[in-house]
């Protein structure tokens, strides 16, 4: 890898769920002065990303328009510039913003390609949820399901098709998404095993670049205490970093995503120091595998 650039989601704000204070994230500045991004040899740049208390409206599906709107700036001045980009901060709410990013930068053309991974299937509907939380539908809004004006403020002028979505350690699809996850040509796989390359390697084959998203929520709550959705029984960082690994090994991956710490809540400390320990290798790998 030659040049990155840090898309930093300095607000920190629970999008959609009962708190609404916005805070000042406090993971950006923790990333820089524990070195994580000492493997990249080329150019470094970053851009902030943040809102005003003031900004925010009554329905919440405003405010994460407008976010999506700013990153998605961020991010295009990135990968037009022919730069990798990375996302850190926020939650799953903000990836309309980062693939929109990518499309005005690249070209809507640009055949992306979506490893998630997380915890959720974020592939619910207004129809289908069950707590109408925004950030359990982002995968449904760039794959052109729902919310229109929210993906068009975002920079999505083609939404992604769902064979070009691969879901990794998912383990909570809800009633209801479970029927859209079925109906599409999205692909699940654990994050543990033997179908984890196969499913990574057929994406690669057919897509241009590879959007590597990941929720903290992957990982076991034991290790997430300041996750606002744990869910039992998930990887330890070992794990989740060696599957990580095999998709930077494909040497497609234009873009990084990690989301999710909540730490300005009780545990955060432990969050960020967990994020770190993920980054350094995952980093380490990425400059390796691209050039």
């Amino acid at each position: 890898m030659k040049d990155l650039h840090v898309v930093e989601v300095r607000v920190a704000h629970t999008w959609g769920r009962p708190d609404g204070t916005l805070r000042e994230a406090p993971e950006w500045e923790a990333f820089r002065e524990a070195g994580v991004y000492e493997p990249v040899k080329g150019v470094l740049t970053y851009g902030a990303v943040r809102m005003e208390q003031s900004e925010l409206a009554e329905n919440p599906v405003d405010d994460v328009t407008l976010l999506s709107s700013r990153i998605s700036k961020e991010v295009a001045k990135g990968s037009a510039g022919g730069k990798k980009v990375m996302m850190i901060g926020g939650n799953c709410a903000c990836v309309p913003g980062m693939f929109g990013g990518l499309q005005q930068g690249l070209g809507a053309t640009t055949r992306i390609g979506l490893v998630w991974v997380d915890a959720h299937g974020d592939f619910n509907t207004p129809y289908t949820t069950p707590g109408g939380i925004l950030g359990g539908m982002p995968v449904a809004v760039i794959a052109g399901l729902c919310h229109a004006g929210w993906r068009n403020e975002a920079g999505i002028e083609a939404p992604l098709p769902t064979d070009r979505i691969l879901m990794v350690g998912v383990r909570k699809i809800y009633p209801g998404e479970d029927h859209l996850v079925n109906a599409s040509d999205v692909t699940v796989v654990p994050i543990v095993g033997p179908e984890l390359g196969v499913a990574v390697d057929e994406l690669a084959a057919k897509t241009d670049m590879l959007y590597l998203h990941v929720d903290l929520d992957i990982l076991d709550p034991s290790l997430i205490p300041a996750h606002m959705a744990q869910e039992p029984e998930g990887p330890d960082v070992a794990q989740t970093v060696a599957a990580l690994e095999r998709v930077f090994d494909t040497g497609k991956v234009g873009a990084f995503a990690l989301v999710s710490l909540y730490a300005t809540r009780p545990g955060g400390d432990e969050s960020i120091a967990v994020a770190i320990e993920m980054l350094r290798p995952c980093l380490e790998r990425w400059v390796e595998t691209t050039t």
